[in-house]
């Protein structure tokens, strides 16, 4: 904790201070909170990026003497942090730097130092990280004791710095629901699982009195916080008041939970607030209907989507982990972008892939971005998360119109795709143990990995596909003529190994199928053999999908012309199956389809080193919202950036009326449908010229403006 006194003795015209850290920090000028951001300077790929802020402050200094304090955690940079609980990953030491810039009324600019005069003040905190919380004295807090000078720090600086592009805020105010007493502690129930921190008013609590709040998903029995899920991390808050009066937030943590359990002191209405934080984006995306429950899956995977958006696509806000993983932030980027404009949040993620591969060998893109160190390929393939590469800038460019993001990621791209061509060689495809169709249903990681090829190379198909478009649209003949032949060189061989005659994908599970129909088979005999083929499964085994092949699960039922196949297994409450979530008490998607099993206990399956695996907030599957938009609405680019917009609605009547809308580059569209005795009124605003194609068949071209049709119900 750092102080730096500010005398200031003209009137002021303006001030503005700039700020970065090696860790996390937050500046206080006379006891103000300067600026909205938390978890600054924001999480970048250390060892070559840093973000910095630059806040007006004029408003927060006056004439006389002012006081800067600057908190310093250790966050990513040297905190705790990944499933491995791995120390000093990017560094060994936290440190701050900052400018102070006043101009006076006279015009005169006067600076303000990191390395003028600061103090170092004894600490409030005697722990705080991500994974176990925060130990908070209060009374330390308010007595400003000087235990020495700031010294400079002597390490190594990122050479790229660069303003935040996206950032983290504490957003929604969430209530306590319900209080739930028992002998050793009062539960709180927020009604929500959701990312956030959890604020204490001192002035509710006895003097000295010391408080302990544990977070969780979930409860056993109704009122026993279950923890097993948090692996090592404690998701904790010690907080001791002294004779405190200031509200206390923490400053270094955030936590994923729906539940708190309070201890030390009674519960007293107001005492604890919760409030969720994710990046600050703007909501685009809007989803409702009579059917509760369909309504309720559509809450769920924003919620999802909320909590996970925290700096980077994390995995879960809960446990030992939050890491940046590419394969789930690729399997949910298309609804994520129907939700939230995402393009910011993304621009950063590329950034932080680009950075990360230069650190990677033969231009490898990890698992988990930022990296956390130079790496290589290594004993699983990890195909389906690096392709992120590809997937997310092309989807940028459907939904916000720019060819800018794939522009920038094109080097990058290119690097990926040639390290794909080398490790398939002469095969042409990409052999070897992966994660596949992660965490499909009745399956094992062992299963998998041995299964893996039909769901792992139609990736590098679809980043073949994307990268030869590419090189065509920016006038590079050597490398659209490069990469389309080996795009037909590795789409021959998937067919030739992985395909029969007669449309059976080796290993004749869901994700097989619906890969191979996604990515590489073109239209045609055996792509309807295939579809045949995936279709009878779904009859037969309802869903049956992991990670990736679930977000095009119903597109292709609804595709194939099986609406209500689509519907049936959307609708399905068995498990597993979204509705079985949600009957569940489901309030965000869980990771596991059966985290909690039909008997009503936890699926605490461990897995390796890591241990239980089970995360109540988990968004993966949460991938069902593009079908909401771009199927139950209708909305879809036929333009990059809707510039023109196709509408077309599929229909079932156990949805009840349906409404929504997208906030596109454009303009809002909005897509609305109801049955009525024996007809279907639809209602369509669009801000640009449309096609729109209603379930009879019927094709329309229309303008700007809003139109309204009636059709039979058949």
């Amino acid at each position: 904790m750092f102080q730096q006194k500010i005398v200031v003795e003209k009137e002021v015209l303006s001030a503005n201070l700039y700020i970065t850290a090696l860790g996390i920090y937050e500046a206080e000028l006379n006891s103000e909170k300067v600026g909205d951001q938390v978890f600054a300077p924001g999480y970048t790929y250390y060892p070559r990026d840093l973000f910095y802020q630059s806040y007006t402050v004029t408003d927060q200094i006056h004439r006389g003497e002012n006081t800067l304090k600057v908190y310093l955690g250790q966050g990513w940079y040297s905190g705790r942090f990944t499933h491995e609980n791995k120390t000093q990953i990017y560094g060994d030491q936290s440190a701050v730097s900052w400018i102070l810039e006043i101009e006076y009324v006279d015009h005169e600019i006067e600076t303000f130092k990191s390395i003028q005069g600061v103090t170092e003040l004894r600490s409030p905190y005697q722990y705080a990280g991500f994974y176990d919380g925060e130990i908070f004295d209060a009374d330390v807090a308010e007595k400003d004791e000087v235990i020495g000078k700031a010294s400079n720090f002597e390490g190594k600086v990122p050479d790229h710095l660069s303003e935040t592009i996206s950032k983290v805020i504490l957003q929604e105010t969430m209530p306590v629901k319900e209080i739930i007493r028992t002998e050793q502690a009062t539960i709180l129930d927020f009604g929500q699982n959701f990312a956030g921190i959890v604020e204490i008013d001192p002035n509710l609590l006895p003097e000295n009195a010391i408080v302990k709040l544990r977070h969780g998903e979930i409860l056993l029995d109704g009122a026993t916080l279950y923890t097993d899920n948090l692996r090592a991390a404690k998701a904790e808050i010690i907080y001791q008041r002294g004779s405190a009066s200031k509200l206390y937030r923490p400053r270094f943590t955030y936590m994923g939970f729906r539940y708190v359990e309070l201890s030390g002191v009674d519960y007293v209405e107001g005492l604890i607030q919760a409030k969720a934080l994710y990046n600050d984006m703007e909501r685009t995306g809007k989803f409702s209907c009579d059917n509760k429950l369909v309504e309720r899956l559509y809450e769920n995977q924003l919620w999802g989507q909320k909590s996970n958006y925290v700096e980077v696509p994390t995995d879960c806000p809960q446990r030992d982990e939050r890491m940046g993983y590419t394969g789930d932030g690729q399997a949910y980027a298309w609804t994520g972008s129907y939700n939230f404009d995402t393009e910011r949040f993304f621009e950063k993620f590329l950034k932080d892939i680009r950075y990360s591969q230069m650190d990677n060998s033969e231009g490898y893109v990890a698992p988990t971005v930022p990296a956390s160190g130079p790496a290589g390929v290594g004993f699983l393939s990890m195909l389906g998360w690096g392709n992120a590469v590809t997937i997310i800038p092309d989807m940028l460019y459907w939904q916000y119109g720019s060819l800018d993001h794939l522009i920038r990621q094109y080097d990058s791209i290119k690097k990926f795709v040639e390290l794909e061509i080398r490790q398939m060689g002469e095969n042409h495809l990409w052999l070897g143990a992966n994660l596949g169709d992660w965490l499909m249903p009745g399956k094992d990681i062992q299963w998998m990995a041995m299964n893996n090829g039909p769901v792992s190379n139609s990736f590098i198909v679809n980043d073949l596909t994307i990268l030869s478009k590419l090189a065509g649209k920016l006038r590079k003949p050597e490398d659209e003529k490069r990469y389309t032949e080996q795009l037909e060189k590795t789409r021959n061989a998937y067919i030739e190994k992985y395909i029969s005659c007669d449309g059976v994908v080796e290993g004749d599970y869901q994700g097989a199928y619906i890969m191979a129909l996604r990515y590489v088979l073109p239209k045609g005999d055996l792509y309807e053999k295939v579809m045949a083929n995936f279709i009878k499964d779904v009859e037969k085994n309802g869903l049956n999908t992991g990670f990736f092949a679930t977000e095009f699960l119903l597109p292709l039922l609804i595709e194939s012309g099986r609406t209500k196949l689509a519907f049936d297994t959307l609708l399905d409450e068995a498990c597993p199956g979204w509705m079985y979530q949600v009957l569940n008490g489901a309030t965000t998607i869980w990771e596991r389809w059966d985290a909690l099993k039909e008997d009503g206990t936890v699926n605490d399956t461990k897995v390796g080193d890591a241990g239980n695996m089970v995360s109540f907030n988990h968004y993966a599957f949460g991938s069902v919202g593009e079908f909401y938009y771009q199927y139950i609405l209708g909305i879809k680019p036929l333009l990059p950036g809707y510039k023109k917009i196709q509408l077309k609605p599929y229909t079932d009547p156990r949805l009840g009326k349906v409404t929504g809308s997208f906030a596109a580059r454009t303009g809002t569209i909005k897509s609305a449908w109801e049955y009525q005795g024996n007809q279907i009124t639809f209602s369509f605003e669009t801000p640009v010229a449309a096609v729109i194609e209603l379930p009879d068949g019927s094709k329309h071209e229309v303008e700007k403006g809003i139109h309204i049709y009636q059709i039979e119900n058949n």
